[in-house]
């Protein structure tokens, strides 16, 4: 298999824009000429090895930062946008490559674009009045808005990971985290009760007054109490934070603020680089780093995809979250594996039996289209409403790794890697496989023939891709 050259003009351009060099300085630190300089920033030509030895070596920098980031990201969102049957000649996969790479800021517009389309054309197959509507509006929405902007941060935020990482051991480095957040209600006159109602949390800032359910797990209520801890003393933070995003409405800047509390108080709870060690040692078993770190299951599968801080990364994982209906409600990756952002997940991915086998953990060695190949976790994670009659919350979770970091993963052990390997994919709308067993719509990125006197897997027959290489 060739080598995939590597193009990173912007990334280039960033970092020195970052240095505050100019072009004739940053190629005499590379030992390259000006014109070769400017035509890897333009993406003309492909990074060479020893520029990437040189930027390693003169600047430090850590050159996995030039193969992640929005780039496959932006592609893959693009693929399915484009397979929306409003585009009658899809750009070829090149061109998309080149404007994720060379112009990201016109290729989120699009999407931007796309995702108004979309939002006021299911608002009238639904024959809602929307158009009738003052508040009608073609922004995006306020939830959808908040997930794109995690998505798009790698699901690590550097400024507050650190914040949290140094409140941890602000008591002390043995000091429990709890007792480091009870000190901090107590120094704020903040009384702090148990309670039976239904609210998980509740703060009154007038009294002064934090109420937390004694009907969930000390994990929850330890989150809980981290949550408010964060948006008690770090809201200059996320202001700041919120002020660079730029959100369309109140409501998305609002959800925004609780996801950077709820990531707070994960990296409170488990501080980057206490839990990158052990993730290491334990080999990403996560019972026991739910053992060593007091925390849920999803909690810690979640943390492991956020460990992507520059110089110091963690092995890149995928996390998923999915209800019984199949829809996913979080979704960040930190591999190659992207998800739709409409619609559900691939429905021969193991995540979807995970709650056939409440309890256990589900191994499956998966292989996307592409080509990769990745070591897949699954298990069903239950959320019960602490009294009887409650209602409880079913979901799954996924986790995983492309298959060069599987000597790593304790889940890894035992299963042959040279194998069979699971035919997976993002969603029907843009799955390139042609005979798929569990294809619910056909791909609308490909052309499609149908003859009445013969039926195959799927009742149409698929034709050449539209998106050419």
């Amino acid at each position: 298999m060739a080598t995939q050259k590597l193009y990173a003009g912007v990334k280039l351009r960033e970092l020195r824009a970052r240095l505050r060099l100019t072009q004739k300085m940053f190629a005499q630190k590379l030992d390259v000429s000006l014109p070769y300089l400017n035509q890897m920033e333009n993406n003309n030509r492909p990074i060479s090895a020893g520029v990437v030895l040189g930027l390693a070596q003169e600047f430090g920098l850590d050159v996995t930062e030039l193969t992640t980031g929005d780039s496959e990201r932006m592609v893959t969102d693009m693929r399915e946008a484009l397979a929306d049957p409003v585009f009658t000649t899809p750009p070829p996969l090149a061109d998309l490559r080149l404007a994720a790479s060379n112009a990201p800021a016109l290729a989120r517009a699009f999407l931007d674009l796309h995702r108004a389309y979309r939002q006021s054309h299911e608002r009238l197959a639904s024959f809602d009045d929307a158009l009738g509507r003052n508040e009608a509006s073609l922004s995006p929405s306020p939830w959808e808005e908040v997930r794109d902007f995690f998505h798009y941060c790698d699901n690590y935020i550097d400024a507050i990971d650190r914040a949290a990482e140094r409140y941890a051991t602000l008591q002390g480095p043995d000091i429990p985290i709890e007792s480091t957040a009870l000190a901090t209600l107590e120094s704020l006159c903040i009384d702090l009760t148990l309670s039976n109602t239904t609210d998980i949390r509740r703060f009154d800032p007038k009294t002064k007054h934090l109420a937390l359910s004694a009907r969930v797990t000390g994990a929850t209520r330890r989150f809980h109490l981290l949550h408010q801890v964060a948006l008690l003393t770090q809201n200059d933070l996320f202001e700041a934070t919120l002020d660079l995003a730029q959100f369309h409405s109140p409501q998305a800047r609002g959800i925004a603020k609780i996801g950077l509390a709820n990531y707070f108080a994960g990296a409170a709870i488990m501080p980057y680089t206490a839990f990158l060690e052990a993730a290491d040692r334990e080999r990403h078993d996560l019972e026991r780093l739910s053992d060593l770190f007091d925390s849920s299951i999803e909690q810690v599968a979640h943390r492991l995809s956020t460990l992507q801080r520059p110089g110091a990364k963690g092995v890149p994982f995928f996390f998923v979250r999915v209800d019984q209906a199949g829809t996913v409600t979080k979704r960040h990756s930190a591999t190659r594996f992207q998800f739709a952002r409409f619609g559900g997940a691939c429905p021969l991915w193991n995540v979807h039996q995970a709650f056939e086998t409440p309890g256990r953990f589900l191994r499956q060695l998966a292989e996307t289209p592409d080509g990769v190949r990745y070591v897949c976790l699954a298990r069903d994670v239950s959320k019960s409403g602490g009294a009887f009659g409650a209602p409880v919350q079913r979901y799954a979770i996924g986790l995983g790794c492309e298959i060069a970091h599987a000597p790593k993963l304790v889940y890894a052990d035992g299963l042959d890697l040279r194998g069979r390997f699971e035919p997976i994919g993002i969603s029907c709308r843009i799955c390139e496989r042609p005979d798929c067993h569990q294809r619910s719509v056909p791909p609308l990125e490909k052309q499609l023939s149908v003859d009445p006197d013969r039926r195959g897997v799927v009742p149409y027959g698929i034709g050449p891709d539209t998106f050419t290489t």
